[in-house]
């Protein structure tokens, strides 16, 4: 004896199938039925996403396939923001302490600090970000101060931060950094020297031999000897000077930093033996 399946109240009613049986929109969620909002979105929410990133084709035109379009490679930029934020901060933190030396200088206080932040991106990164932290750390000097002391900024702080940076991340001793930053600072000394020659159409070097002269003068008055010093001395004795000058400087940054970035879980550096016995430094094995 055969049984009739039970017939469920739901499909007995007719439905239609046609889409103008079904309900228009009201006039004020026009912008949703626009977009296809809906039943629809309703209940294919990933399938409509996805489909509204697709172009529409045209009237008329013969449907074909939609590839996804490749990636575009980055050319070597990080994953995560966290390079550009910490480039970011360090280029303006370069910068802030540039304003803060140009306002209220302190002596020589502040000039040691100047390359220490470059360097700084460059061993947490790699070169391309010290370039970017250099880059950012000129345009903010130029907005704020000007191009010529935006320039002198670069040449020789900027450079002076790529090279430690270059040494300290190959594991360079303190005798090659410091010999390569001895001539770098001596160089951005004469690049300054000569740049606000042009701007102020006078030769500033006159001026320091002038003041090498006297110091001459002053030693030979003090130890008793009678001699007039010859132009060519004088200059070979400022550029002396200039080279003992440029070599404090470069111990003083190199102690700063090996003292504040080991502080920081950087790898730089120790000092020589000499220098640890003379200062009484504890360096950790």
């Amino acid at each position: 004896m055969s049984q009739t399946p039970p017939t469920n109240p739901s499909s007995s009613s007719p439905q239609s199938n046609n889409p103008a049986d079904e309900p228009k929109p009201p006039v004020d969620d026009w912008q949703e039925w626009v977009d296809g909002g809906g039943e629809a979105n309703e209940m294919h929410p990933e399938e409509d996403r996805h489909s509204s990133q697709l172009p529409t084709p045209k009237m008329g035109a013969t449907s074909q396939p939609v590839m996804a379009a490749p990636l575009a490679t980055t050319g070597g930029l990080p994953e995560s923001p966290l390079a550009l934020v910490e480039t970011a901060f360090l280029a303006s933190t370069t910068s802030l302490l540039w304003l803060i030396n140009s306002y209220f200088p302190l002596g020589p206080v502040w000039r040691i600090c100047f390359p220490i932040p470059i360097a700084l991106v460059y061993l947490r990164w790699n070169r391309r970000a010290a370039w970017m932290a250099t880059a950012v750390s000129f345009l903010l000097l130029t907005v704020f101060t000007g191009p010529v002391r935006s320039l002198f900024f670069v040449m020789p702080s900027g450079m002076l931060g790529m090279l430690l940076g270059f040494c300290w991340r190959r594991g360079a001793g303190w005798g090659l950094s410091i010999f390569l930053g001895t001539l770098i600072n001596t160089l951005g000394f004469f690049f300054r020297v000569a740049l606000t020659s042009v701007l102020l159409n006078e030769d500033l070097w006159i001026y320091v031999t002038t003041q090498v002269t006297k110091l001459l003068n002053w030693v030979s008055v003090r130890l008793g000897l009678l001699f007039q010093p010859d132009l060519s001395l004088v200059q070979l004795l400022a550029i002396f000077l200039v080279l003992v000058n440029s070599i404090i400087y470069m111990f003083a940054v190199h102690l700063a930093a090996w003292f504040l970035l080991q502080r920081l879980g950087m790898k730089v550096p120790d000092p020589p033996e000499w220098l640890q016995v003379l200062l009484e430094l504890e360096v950790e094995r």
